[in-house]
């Protein structure tokens, strides 16, 4: 069996060095070192140092009990020392020392190496190569640009229907306005390593549903799926995500959240591998998610005593401190009556009533209990509710609802606290709390109804009674049976439910979302997390915005994902565009940069419409000049210049002060075009 298989020990790393360092002692041996710590013959005495419990023991034996780890990496690293101690007095004379000195030292940082979390063999993939030779750059695929600008008119209408704040476009109604969005195809470390250019310190919220790494075919690694039999499948798909969220964590803003959608297979690895790169610190949520029912062959299994998988995770980390990520919480659906809700306050008499007693009082609702020959009672409310709409809509009205409470405890605020003019007989409110006067002066809580009802975030987006969602987010099996129509696209690797892609993105959302903010997915799949973004911002008006990342095997980025978003802009209407673009690269082989600056200029404009979400064939409010020429052509020509608010321009681009004023006085900002656009380095 290799000593290194899959995801490796702290032990294994440990033995290696240890070895290391035995195999030094060999060596020096040959060359005459002699220890510091001489035999008994030579008259020497070894130090050593009383135990709590009063033994004695060498300084360099094991301890007994604490951190056993910890001792030995220190006693390797001082004796590590004293043999780089040795070896740097002979170095500059024996090249054999020079050699062993440089081998120290790496054995050395082996062993002071991290010693928590999770170690694995890192691996290079064929895109490593790639950048290593080639700098990655951007071209827009022209013909595959969307426009969903023309169902601006009617987007107007609906969200003035729906009691939002229409977009409205500029008046000379040549400046984009629908949200302009990015699909880019190719390796999603390449164009990561672009978004660097772009976008460091600038997503607000990233979500990626990874390969699984099952061995069934669903992860590939250099052209090759990774199956059970491969020894190392844990550490290559380690290696592959740590490269990837690492940048990820760098495109985050301060506040940003990342959420990674896994199963069981890699849960648990990618668990440490987040809190490695993100910090444990930052860890803010592990949901579970129901994403599949037992039925079928799964039922079979079941029953036959196999613990059935219907959840996956999903992980949500801050780039930050603040943890508290649910800007808007999510309510599950609660079916029945809570019967603890007895007392309905009669604000006509000032008096608490017991609600079964309204229930007799109120005619049609005696009459309903009478037809399905039920008791008068609240246990029995909640089977009548569930199948009499008038009833139900009755309980949940203001009238109802707004005057029942649950009685809770004893509070430790009295009436004298109170003013008087709170106080309504046995009812009584303070603080926005509501309290039942017991008439000895003590106050019990209450909770009112109302408050436990309303529009909940569940499959049927139901109305009723809820309850806060945690970490469980049950119900999502039931999209299944939909995922095959969801965004006019078939796509057999798994879809995940747009409406849980909308719950995520609406849950960590500002209020109304009126600012920008950007989501990126570079799993993108088949796009649902674009269809999700498009959706709740013609729900809510908002002005979110995303960049898609997928590669391109067996034509999934131009068959599935963008096929996808120009279907859904197309058919349900979404005022928003997107622009196709594609890795390419420029071959630096044996090349200074001036060789290939030319080349890199070609492809600026990509970069600056990716990082400001701007169009310059569309928008005629924005232009660009990259080189001396284009500026110069620019400025001349007085059409170019009409209704212009901006202008990009190169970094190296000499702007005169004639042309500098001229732009100033028709009101055109000049923006320069970032230094770091032009270099293979991020950032």
């Amino acid at each position: 069996m290799p000593l290194l298989q899959g995801v490796s020990l702290d032990v294994k790393r440990m033995s290696m060095a240890v070895s290391a360092v035995l195999l030094m002692g060999v060596v020096m041996a040959k060359v005459g070192y002699a220890a510091k710590h001489k035999d008994a013959k030579n008259g020497s005495r070894e130090e050593h140092v009383e135990c709590s419990d009063g033994r004695v023991a060498s300084p360099h034996a094991a301890p007994t009990t604490g951190n056993i780890s910890k001792a030995k990496r220190e006693r390797l690293i001082a004796e590590m020392g004293e043999i780089r101690a040795f070896l740097e007095k002979s170095a500059c004379a024996d090249t054999n020392a020079l050699r062993l000195l440089q081998f120290a030292a790496e054995v050395e940082r082996e062993v002071r190496d991290k010693k928590y979390g999770l170690v694995f063999e890192e691996h290079r993939e064929r895109v490593d190569e790639e950048l290593l030779h080639n700098v990655p750059v951007l071209t827009e695929v022209k013909d595959r640009f969307v426009d969903g600008e023309k169902f601006l008119t009617q987007s107007c209408r609906d969200a003035e229907e729906g009691g939002h704040q229409p977009v409205v476009a500029d008046a000379d109604a040549r400046k984009r306005v629908a949200p302009l969005n990015f699909l880019i195809e190719g390796d999603n470390l390449a164009a990561l390593k672009l978004l660097e250019k772009t976008h460091c310190g600038a997503i607000d919220l990233i979500y990626i549903d990874p390969p699984y790494n099952t061995g069934n075919k669903d992860f590939v690694y250099n052209d090759s799926y990774v199956d059970k039999t491969d020894t190392f499948r844990h550490s290559k798909w380690l290696s592959f995500m740590q490269k990837r969220l690492k940048i990820a964590k760098r495109l985050l803003k301060k506040d940003g959240v990342i959420f990674i959608s896994i199963d069981n297979n890699e849960g648990f690895h990618l668990k440490l591998l987040m809190d490695d790169i993100f910090g444990d610190e930052a860890f803010a949520a592990d949901l579970h998610v129901e994403t599949s029912a037992i039925a079928g062959p799964r039922r079979y299994a079941a029953v036959n005593g196999s613990v059935v998988k219907t959840a996956e995770f999903i992980f949500g980390y801050v780039n930050g401190s603040n943890t508290k990520i649910m800007r808007h919480p999510m309510y599950d659906y609660i079916q029945g009556f809570d019967a603890h809700y007895s007392l309905f306050y009669d604000a006509k008499h000032k008096v608490f009533k017991h609600f079964v007693d309204v229930l007799k009082q109120d005619d049609a609702t005696r009459k309903a209990f009478e037809q399905f020959k039920l008791r008068v009672s609240l246990k029995n409310l909640g089977k009548v509710i569930l199948v009499d709409d008038k009833i139900r809509t009755w309980l949940y009205s203001d009238a109802i609802a707004g005057n029942l409470y649950r009685e809770g405890e004893v509070s430790s605020i009295t009436i004298d606290d109170v003013e008087e003019n709170c106080q309504f007989g046995e009812m009584v409110c303070h603080k926005e709390s509501f309290y039942r006067n017991g008439g000895d002066g003590t106050l019990t809580t209450l909770f009112r109804y109302k408050d436990r009802v309303g529009a909940c975030d569940d499959y049927f987006s139901s109305f009723g009674e809820r309850c806060i969602r945690g970490n469980l987010w049950k119900g999502f099996s039931a999209d299944g049976g939909n995922l095959a129509k969801e965004g006019y696209v078939p796509f057999k690797k798994g879809k995940k439910p747009k409406r849980l892609l909308m719950q995520l993105i609406q849950a960590t959302s500002p209020e109304n979302c009126k600012s920008s903010f950007k989501v990126l997915d570079f799993f993108a799949g088949s796009g649902t997390t674009g269809h999700a973004v498009m959706e709740l911002n013609k729900r809510d008006g908002g002005n979110r915005s995303f960049i898609l990342v997928n590669n391109n095997d067996e034509g999934i980025c131009e068959k599935v994902t963008y096929k996808r978003l120009k279907r859904v802009i197309e058919r349900d209407k979404y005022v928003a565009a997107v622009k196709y673009l594609k890795v390419d690269y420029i071959p630096i082989d044996g090349k200074v940069y001036y060789d290939y600056a030319d080349e890199l200029l070609k492809h600026i404009r990509e970069l600056v419409e990716l990082e400001n979400g701007i169009d310059f064939k569309t928008d005629s409010t924005i232009a660009i000049a990259v080189t001396d020429k284009e500026f110069e052509k620019f400025v001349a020509n007085e059409k170019n210049i009409e209704g212009k608010k901006a202008v990009y321009v190169g970094h190296d681009v000499l702007i005169g002060k004639p042309a500098w004023q001229k732009l100033e006085r028709r009101g055109i900002e000049i923006r320069i075009i970032p230094q770091y656009y032009y270099s293979e380095q991020e950032s």
